[in-house]
């Protein structure tokens, strides 16, 4: 069992989360976020922890800032894109369970550190080909997958590699996996 509570979007979410693991699940019902349910979600932070696991997709990253911002301190689950696919439709209705147990094996804590002590930069991320280049976006995202920080587009992947405190062995490690070689 999943001690921390899971917030997820919507029903079928809900329903994907729970054939996958035993867990207690919040339902945010998309974008039209409700300030009880924030509430719900701070008492949870407070009691047991939180894991905010949203669709891969434009709408589950605003949830996905919008709770990071009213209740500090929570826990990020990245299902990666490819396993939310069905179609059209992306979502976390869509995986596998074996899919949202990998995802949430990866959980990461944000915690705000000083600009000081950030490791990494966009002189990093560029040498690594992460950013400006033809296969910058697939890179990111295979990596973003194997760091379990998820698909993001420069500016945020460093904020989340900063954020997540990933360290440079890791990354390193992650690169070296989707590409065979070290920066």
């Amino acid at each position: 069992m999943i001690q921390e509570v899971i917030v997820v979007e919507g029903k079928d979410d809900e329903s994907a989360v729970k054939r996958a693991v035993d867990a207690e699940v919040i339902i945010t019902n998309g974008l039209g976020i409700e300030e009880k349910t924030i509430e719900r979600i701070r008492h949870a932070q407070k009691r047991t922890g939180v894991i905010i696991f949203t669709d891969p997709d434009f709408p589950g990253e605003k949830i996905r800032k919008i709770i990071s911002e009213k209740v500090p301190g929570c826990k990020h689950a990245y299902l990666p894109r490819k396993y939310g696919k069905k179609g059209n439709n992306i979502g976390v209705e869509n995986a596998t369970p074996e899919h949202i147990r990998e995802a949430l094996s990866k959980v990461k804590t944000e915690k705000k550190i000083k600009k000081e002590k950030e490791i990494f930069t966009m002189e990093i991320l560029m040498d690594a080909g992460l950013i400006m280049g033809a296969s910058a976006r697939k890179k990111r995202e295979k990596i973003g997958e194997v760091l379990g920080i998820g698909y993001a587009n420069g500016k945020q992947f460093l904020k989340r590699l900063n954020h997540y405190q990933i360290g440079l062995e890791d990354f390193q490690k992650a690169l070296e996996t989707i590409e065979g070689s070290y920066i």
